[in-house]
């Protein structure tokens, strides 16, 4: 019974009864009328049922701002993850440098390292791992695509297959085969560099394609989505995060590889790392070592922080 239903009962008894209702047996006090305890009955009810409510929502609003307000375990620990790489670097190069300014450097070594040449050679291995990363993208993304297509899913154990074979073979064995069949320059290093990352990139594309949800596919279709609709809407969004992996591992595996472009006239870290080795130079070693290893733990940060930024957020749950 609502409140201005309660407001209109009389304050008298209906039908002009008035006093108390006998004492029961036992002696007791007399009993109130039985319209006022109805009354009291109703007021307590909706009194009680509010207050249920209202504690209830309360609770519920409580218990959802203290889910929506902690962060779940992975993303915590990816943040710290992002955040600590950065001031490990810094302290990976602060420390060469140092060890730089207090080594003795001979004739041979400062020449190594003088006129830009480790700018040039720093700068050559960015190239070479970005351009190789680019062309890794627009092949594999939209074969993964296409091999998970009906028409052409009879293709994906051969081109699986060949992409496994590029990665099986030996990088600076293929490198060598293409300067013999391309001669000495970028260009074979480049080929080389991309047919050794391809299949993280297509295996993963084709991994994600498949995992998506049936009925979420079913679901787009019935809404009159088209087949592009539901590609570039529902099933590439829902695959982001393991096409993100396949472009992670891709770059590292680039800027490893890229330092065996030296040996095909290609440039880049691979340079200061040889010439080390060919004179017998600790320092130049070390410096084309640790860039190197400095650039593949940046690169593999950039690439988890796109992850994290390019997750679609319908996909976050917690650990």
């Amino acid at each position: 019974m609502s409140a201005s239903e309660l407001d209109g009962l009389p304050a008298d008894p209906p039908g002009g009864l008035s006093g108390d209702l006998p004492s029961d047996l036992s002696g007791g006090p007399p009993h109130a009328p039985a319209w006022e305890t109805a009354r009291t009955a109703t007021e307590g009810s909706a009194v009680g049922s509010s207050a249920v409510g209202s504690s209830a929502v309360e609770s519920s609003a409580v218990g959802g701002s203290a889910v929506g307000g902690s962060a779940s375990p992975r993303r915590r620990l990816t943040w710290q993850r992002l955040t600590l790489l950065p001031a490990f670097l810094v302290a990976l190069l602060l420390a060469t440098w140092l060890w730089f300014e207090q080594a003795d450097l001979d004739a041979i070594t400062r020449n190594a390292l003088s006129g830009g040449q480790v700018s040039e050679a720093l700068w050559q291995h960015i190239q070479l791992t970005v351009i190789s990363t680019f062309f890794v993208l627009i092949i594999a993304i939209p074969l993964g695509v296409l091999l998970t297509r009906r028409r052409f899913r009879g293709a994906t154990p051969v081109a699986l297959a060949l992409a496994n074979a590029g990665q099986a073979t030996p990088a600076i064995g293929l490198l060598a085969l293409l300067v013999i069949w391309l001669g000495i320059g970028r260009r074979a290093a480049l080929i080389g560099m991309v047919a050794y990352a391809v299949l993280p990139v297509l295996s993963n594309t084709v991994a994600g394609l498949k995992a998506n949800d049936p009925t979420l596919l079913e679901a787009a279709r019935g809404i009159g989505m088209s087949p592009s609709g539901v590609l570039s809407r529902v099933e590439l969004p829902l695959a982001v995060p393991l096409i993100l992996a396949g472009v992670r591992t891709a770059l590292v595996l680039n800027v490893g590889t890229a330092t065996l472009a030296t040996f095909g006239g290609g440039g880049g870290l691979g340079v200061l790392i040889t010439a080390g080795i060919t004179n017998q130079r600790m320092p130049v070693l070390v410096l084309g070592s640790v860039l190197t290893v400095a650039l593949a733990l940046l690169v593999d940060w950039l690439a988890s922080l796109a992850e994290v930024l390019l997750r679609p957020r319908g996909l976050e749950t917690e650990a």
